[in-house]
């Protein structure tokens, strides 16, 4: 993690995940169910399971077309989260007898539309931190005061770039070319990788060994193994590399993305809250986008969190700033040799890019000491993750990198 917001301020320390409760996770939906309509809306609540695995499980129980299940955002599995999850053509009494392991049913109820993703206001966070400093209710009100008043640092942060932390550097080598770099960050560094069977396959496919590479990876490895299968069949990099799923490739490219974003954060931090001219400001209320031309005129909207700057998701259809926000989004690009265009690929794989506030609000903040251990909530906007809140308050690093809304990337 860059520097802090709140770095004058001392924080408390203390250690995260213990046990999945220490973690709970709980959409806001952007609407409730309205009780009549062809989807059965499902609250539900899942520990040790992603989204993904969720719906796979529902799927097979109600005998249905996995892509047909809709979900307002993704969620971790290491965390007791609760979210909605829409399936079609269901009624309330089709869910009464589900028995599924780590999963939940807490209520069932119809509703017009299928779920999609987007469709929730934010999510509410209760964290335990453990054996925080003697002082942590005082130095984390003090912190959280001053997140309230200027905003989080609207940070991705080493979640978002997977257990080995090079999810950023695949997509950059994609969008590069240098397919041969983006195989090996794939396959990964034998030092880095703890499971011995993937590290064997790793040590293997460094030395050329492909054939006994395959066979060595372990069954979560599947994305890996068949893209060594691809180069020991004769496909060149480019091939391989672009022949796995899209939607893992489409991952690797949002974490570049991400990365470059969070340095723009990291380049305004020290005025996180204030325009500048050429910016291009987000509206909290319903996230659309306007130039400022005189950020005297606009920033009191600012202080009242009416408004933020805002810096890019680079993408080929993304607009820049201008005046002294756009020089640094500019330079940015020419730093990576990079233009705009270069990150429209081909079919599946463009990514068209979007503006993201760099700083976004915190609510209904609590804290309670339990024993040796200090209860954290609070809530934050979709999109937005507790690691940027954690970091400012703990002033650590968190110790585990899947402290995240989003499903986190391998």
């Amino acid at each position: 993690m860059a520097d802090f917001l709140t770095a004058a301020l001392p924080g408390i320390g203390g250690q995260l995940r213990q046990q999945p409760a220490d973690f709970l996770v709980e959409e806001i939906p952007l609407y409730a169910p309205c009780g009549h309509g062809d989807h059965l809306y499902l609250w539900i609540e899942k520990e040790g399971l992603t989204t993904f695995d969720a719906l796979n499980h529902l799927a097979r129980a109600l005998d249905c077309r996995e892509r047909d299940l809709g979900y307002a955002g993704l969620k971790d599995a290491r965390a007791i989260t609760r979210q909605t999850i829409s399936v079609p053509l269901r009624k309330p009494a089709d869910v009464e007898k589900i028995d599924l392991p780590g999963l939940r049913i807490l209520n069932a109820s119809l509703h017009t539309n299928k779920l999609r993703p987007g469709h929730l206001v934010g999510n509410r966070f209760t964290i335990r931190i453990d054996s925080p400093h003697p002082e942590a209710i005082d130095r984390a009100t003090t912190i959280l005061e001053v997140l309230a008043d200027l905003g989080v640092p609207n940070r991705f942060g080493e979640q978002r770039y997977g257990i080995l932390g090079n999810s950023a550097r695949i997509g950059q080598a994609i969008l590069r070319g240098d397919f041969q770099l983006a195989a090996d960050e794939i396959v990964g560094d034998p030092q880095q990788i703890s499971h011995p069977g993937w590290q064997r396959a790793a040590e293997n496919y460094l030395t050329g060994n492909l054939a006994a590479a395959i066979g060595l990876f372990p069954r979560h490895c599947r994305n890996e193994q068949r893209l060594v299968t691809a180069l020991h069949k004769g496909a060149d990099h480019r091939r391989a590399v672009l022949g796995m799923p899209h939607k893992l490739l489409r991952l690797y490219l949002s974490a570049y993305q991400s990365q470059l974003f969070d340095r723009l954060v990291d380049m305004r931090l020290s005025t996180l809250e204030r325009l500048w001219p050429g910016d291009l400001a987000w509206k909290h209320s319903n996230g659309a986008s306007f130039k400022v031309t005189d950020p005297d005129i606009e920033q009191p909207r600012a202080d009242l969190f009416e408004i933020s700057p805002t810096a890019p998701m680079y993408g080929y259809k993304v607009t820049l700033a201008t005046g002294q926000a756009g020089l640094l989004e500019e330079s940015l690009l020419d730093k990576e040799q990079l233009k705009l265009e270069s990150f429209r690929l081909g079919t599946g794989l463009a990514m068209p890019g979007e503006r993201r506030p760099l700083r976004v609000p915190i609510k209904e903040v609590r804290l309670e000491q339990q024993g040796k251990q200090l209860e954290l909530s609070f809530a934050l906007p979709k999109g937005s993750f507790a690691t940027a809140v954690l970091a400012e308050v703990m002033k650590e690093p968190a110790e585990d990198p899947s402290l995240t809304v989003a499903q986190p990337l391998r």
